[in-house]
């Protein structure tokens, strides 16, 4: 595999001697890795942005919610389609495509802020949030299959944990970064000066895509899009490891992402912190994210159906204390390790897959754990309505609540998850 240089010579210490960095000896892994910078620094800025600035204009919880419903429509309905496409088109061109979308919605939204329409001043301006966030969800169904389905193809079958363990280590470490930056950003100047810098950053991720490699020849070219994406699911269906590890990591997803789209709340109403602290609390998170991303990337493969269920069962019973914390400096310790659970049930549940899934099923088989992201939306819309009625932390705090007795069920009755390597 080309190793030979990252081994030979010398007594120092190298990355590409270490086990945890192993995959970027592999340079179009190294383009890969680029390619995604854009794309984190964005994504991560917008995770404070949009719903702080939606509350901002609004004051309402069922509109956060609505938001997250306007993005997981989208995204359920063309995660099936998008996974049957990235095992039938060249993902370049996919990853491509979809940045520079994502590129075109961020300059939209900057320059209606800019022109003064998307404001507190006019209330029902909300709707141009609402369909940003639709549109991303299309372009997430379509760009999330390949981008996880290329990962094998660009450092082979035995690396496969250790790229997406790195590929989540840096998603994170500017998570760890651009809540914050954000923050300040809205704090310091405005709304629309965070928006233009996520364009530029969703412009730098879309040159970057286009220097990776070709992948390799699509496997279903005879049948339609439509008889792939039936064949996917008669194959999840019938292999049940596959069924197994994607109920348990929507579930998971659906039961504990609504809290980040909802964080608003707490910042604003509950520990009053504004937009920086917001963008703390973010951070934080991501902190806890980076070391589960760095201990995935440096363990071997095995126990890891056993090690996602215990990370999901500590998370869900940290995300209850967060709910109901109403203590600035206790909410920045929970967080964290609320962030590291997220980081390694996402991980491990791509990781499991792409491990037990056929090369040719790849990307339909991911487009279904696609599902989880629009349905934790889905489950951030039922969250954000709870909220009117019982308070965001019981809404919160009740989800979290059903996550811990999930996974306990999970550990005591599913030997085929609880043995996974």
């Amino acid at each position: 595999m080309g190793s030979e240089g990252a081994e030979g010579g010398g007594g120092g210490i190298s990355l590409r001697r270490m086990r945890t960095f192993e995959s970027f000896k592999y340079p179009a892994f190294r383009i890969y890795y680029g390619s995604t910078v854009g794309q984190w620094v964005s994504m991560g800025m917008e995770m404070v942005v949009r719903p702080l600035l939606a509350y901002r204009i609004t004051g309402s919880g069922a509109i956060l919610g609505g938001l997250s419903l306007a993005n997981a429509i989208p995204v359920l309905l063309i995660s099936f389609f998008g996974g049957a496409v990235a095992d039938r088109l060249q993902k370049r061109n996919i990853l491509v495509a979809c940045q520079a979308g994502s590129a075109v919605f961020t300059i939209g939204i900057a320059i209606t802020l800019t022109l003064g329409y998307l404001s507190p001043e006019h209330p029902s301006s909300w709707w141009i949030l609402a369909a940003s966030a639709a549109l991303q969800g299309v372009v997430m169904g379509f760009m999330m299959p390949a981008r996880q389905a290329i990962i094998p193809e660009i450092v082979g079958e035995e690396q496969v944990m250790n790229a997406i363990s790195l590929n989540s280590l840096g998603m994170n470490a500017f998570r760890l970064m651009s809540p914050a930056l954000a923050g300040f950003i809205v704090d310091a100047i405005n709304f629309d000066a965070a928006y233009y810098v996520m364009t530029a950053m969703y412009l730098t991720g879309t040159v970057c895509a286009a220097f990776l490699p070709r992948s390799q020849a699509p496997t279903t070219g005879r049948s339609n899009t439509l008889t792939d994406i039936a064949d996917g699911m008669r194959y999840i269906r019938r292999e049940k490891v596959i069924l197994v590890i994607l109920v348990f990591s929507l579930l998971g997803t659906i039961l504990s992402m609504p809290f980040n789209f909802l964080m608003p709340m707490f910042t604003e109403d509950i520990l009053n912190v504004g937009a920086t602290g917001l963008g703390l609390l973010m951070m934080f998170s991501g902190v806890g994210a980076i070391f589960g991303s760095l201990i995935l990337a440096s363990l071997s493969n095995r126990k890891r159906g056993l090690m996602m269920i215990l990370s999901t069962l500590l998370m869900a019973l940290v995300l209850v204390g967060f709910s109901f914390s109403r203590w600035w400096y206790p909410s920045l310790a929970l967080i964290t390790i609320v962030g590291l659970g997220q980081t390694v049930l996402m991980a491990l549940g791509i990781i499991l897959i792409q491990a037990y899934a056929e090369p040719g099923f790849r990307g339909r088989a991911i487009s279904f754990n696609m599902m989880g992201m629009g349905l934790a939306n889905f489950g951030t819309f039922i969250a954000g309505v709870l909220s009117e009625s019982i308070g965001v932390q019981w809404s919160i705090g009740g989800m979290a609540m059903v996550l811990t007795l999930f996974s306990i069920l999970m550990l005591s009755f599913s030997p085929l998850l609880r043995k996974l390597n």
